[in-house]
């Protein structure tokens, strides 16, 4: 049982207090998030109906999309709503369930983006092998344990705040429900509790970020051996999903890799992981992709000729 105290209720302070800035940013944001479920979607569209690409990598790709879609989804319509709102409140199930959710999606977008590396560490280090290593079952298995990892480590956190009273103040200074703000309303002391969520969404943040690192390094390494042709198309694949690592991963460890408070600024990093990286995916993915902008084109004369 939810132990809330005397508050029922949340209410965020939102961006900006400005009426005005409001309004812009409903706007912006507003045309962000349509972009972030249509280059998604897209994305997602195209590997499901595009036989030449089959392979593991935009599988996994086709995943990411679909997790940044739900990812996005979790903190930006409440954010568009409240840009127009004079009260912007959240009830305490409400924010409880948004912060689940968000660390849900956040934790199995991490999984999968070390899971795209080791696909990529197989498929230029042991070439030979990778289409025995990788094949569908293994693939399905892989992002079914991303999904499950996704839950646990959001249980993990949950289970910090489920049972904290809160008696009031009840504002928030952001524009979403999340642990660390949540830690600072509890009326009791929770720095033993804020150590314990910084451990494991730090944690969490800083393996995925080494194994990475690493995945990449052993790849850059291995590239040195291969034609100048096989060079520029490996180099260009990684260099995709490296940026990609530093934009998600960046605002991530200045969050949560660092003591259990809150300020003003957190709100700005936090727009970086919440709508700039689900909305920059799909450009990088395809633009310097020439198989997946292929594929696009195909898709899109193949819907064209259908009308």
């Amino acid at each position: 049982m939810m132990q809330s105290g005397n508050v029922t209720e949340f209410i965020f302070l939102g961006l900006s207090p400005n009426p005005e800035i409001q309004r812009v940013c409903f706007v912006i944001f507003l045309f962000l998030y349509v972009a972030i479920i249509l280059g998604n979607s897209l994305i997602v569209l195209t590997v499901s109906f595009s036989k030449s690409l089959g392979s593991p990598m935009y599988f996994f790709l086709s995943h990411l999309s679909f997790v940044e879609i739900c990812y996005s989804s979790t903190t930006s319509p409440k954010l568009i709503v409240d840009l127009l709102s004079e009260r912007k409140s959240i009830s305490l199930e409400g924010c409880i369930t948004q912060t689940f959710f968000f660390h849900v999606f956040g934790a199995i977008e991490m999984f999968l983006l070390t899971i795209m590396a080791y696909d990529r560490y197989l498929a230029i280090y042991r070439p030979l092998h990778y289409v025995t290593i990788m094949n569908r079952r293994i693939c399905a298995i892989l992002v079914g344990m991303a999904w499950l990892g996704g839950f646990l480590h959001s249980i993990a956190q949950i289970v910090f705040v489920f049972h904290l009273p809160f008696c009031g103040p009840n504002v928030i200074d952001h524009y979403f429900c999340d642990v660390l703000p949540l830690l600072e309303l509890a009326c009791t002391d929770t720095f033993f509790i804020g150590l314990l969520i910084v451990a494991n969404g730090g944690s969490l943040s800083m393996v995925s970020f080494i194994i990475l690192l690493i995945s990449y390094s052993v790849i850059l390494f291995h590239l040195r051996g291969h034609s100048k042709l096989g060079r520029r198309k490996a180099l260009s694949t990684c260099a995709s999903h490296i940026i990609v690592v530093i934009l998600f991963f960046g605002p991530c460890a200045i969050i949560y890799l660092r003591p259990s408070t809150t300020n003003s600024m957190d709100k700005m990093v936090a727009i970086f992981y919440t709508v700039m990286t689900p909305l920059l995916n799909p450009f990088i993915y395809s633009l310097r992709n020439v198989e997946m902008k292929d594929s696009m084109r195909k898709l899109w004369f193949r819907a064209m000729n259908q009308e």
